[in-house]
């Protein structure tokens, strides 16, 4: 089984795209995942959920019924972070891979040589990188 940090974009991206995306992350991994959310990544979809009542506040919605199939992790978020900081320095320090269709925070992933999954022509998953 192989963990993976789960970015806000990527879970919202289910909705609006019609894909399973915990089940896809399963046959792009090729193996059991165990999806990791951190909690400043479900605080910060509350937020969206709450205070936006157009497609991205239904989309936040959504996700968050996705992040009940997840596990939430408590990981410090320092003053002078961003939500993408913590992801990078956590998936960095656990060796794990990062599902986001964040383009920056890829870039930044790929240069740490963290692999990362993201969608790819609206409809499946692909991976930058490779799982030990």
């Amino acid at each position: 089984m192989v963990k993976i940090i789960l970015d806000s974009n990527f879970l919202m991206a289910s909705l609006h795209l019609g894909i399973d995306i915990l089940r896809l992350l399963q046959e792009v991994l090729e193996r059991s995942v165990e999806p990791i959310v951190l909690i400043p990544v479900f605080e910060e979809l509350r937020e969206v959920a709450k205070r936006d009542t157009t497609k991205a506040g239904r989309e936040a919605n959504f996700a968050l019924r996705i992040v009940e199939k997840c596990i939430l992790v408590e990981v410090e978020k320092r003053n002078d972070e961003t939500v993408d900081d913590l992801i990078l320095r956590t998936a960095k320090a656990w060796r794990c891979p990062v599902a986001t269709n964040d383009r920056n925070l890829r870039r930044r992933l790929r240069k740490l040589g963290i692999p990362v999954v993201y969608v790819r022509e609206k409809s499946y998953l692909a991976m930058d990188g490779s799982i030990d």
